[in-house]
């Protein structure tokens, strides 16, 4: 799938790390380093901007990496990138750790994947069908 991007940054387009990799990696784009005080939260800019074709989404999720050694996370994960958008694609990182952490420029700072869809028609109705959960909620499943 070919998906157009004008770059209006200055970092590499983003890429696939290794012929399996689900999501490529997202690079901060920014004049200067930014620093993310303990449990603040910030919109990063990447300066990209994407056409993605009807029935896909782009995903913004958190590194691995960042959310286990220093506690950034991506805030509303997974962030939703809809086929009809075509503004700057930007990451709210929050700092969940006990430390300031600085976001440099390039710094890789969260991953994106592209996600076919579909779209439901909703009908309203009296009732719904029975099942054996029934409305069993969180953390229902398996409990006897």
């Amino acid at each position: 799938m070919v998906i157009k991007v004008v770059n209006r940054g200055h970092q590499p387009l983003p890429e696939y790390a290794t012929p399996q990799s689900a999501g490529m990696d997202l690079r901060a784009n920014l004049n200067e380093a930014v620093t993310l005080q303990p449990l603040e939260r910030r919109l990063i800019p990447t300066g990209l901007h994407i056409a993605l074709p009807a029935g896909y989404e782009a995903q913004v999720r958190p590194r691995s990496g960042l959310a286990l050694k220093k506690g950034i996370t991506v805030l509303n994960t997974p962030g939703t990138i809809d086929a009809d958008y075509r503004g700057e694609i930007g990451v709210v990182l929050i700092n969940l750790s006990q430390e300031p952490f600085v976001v440099n420029d390039g710094e890789r700072i969260a991953q994106m994947v592209i996600a076919r869809h579909e779209q439901g028609e909703l009908t309203e109705v009296e009732v719904l069908d029975e099942t054996e959960r029934g409305e069993g909620g969180y953390g229902h499943t398996g409990v006897k």
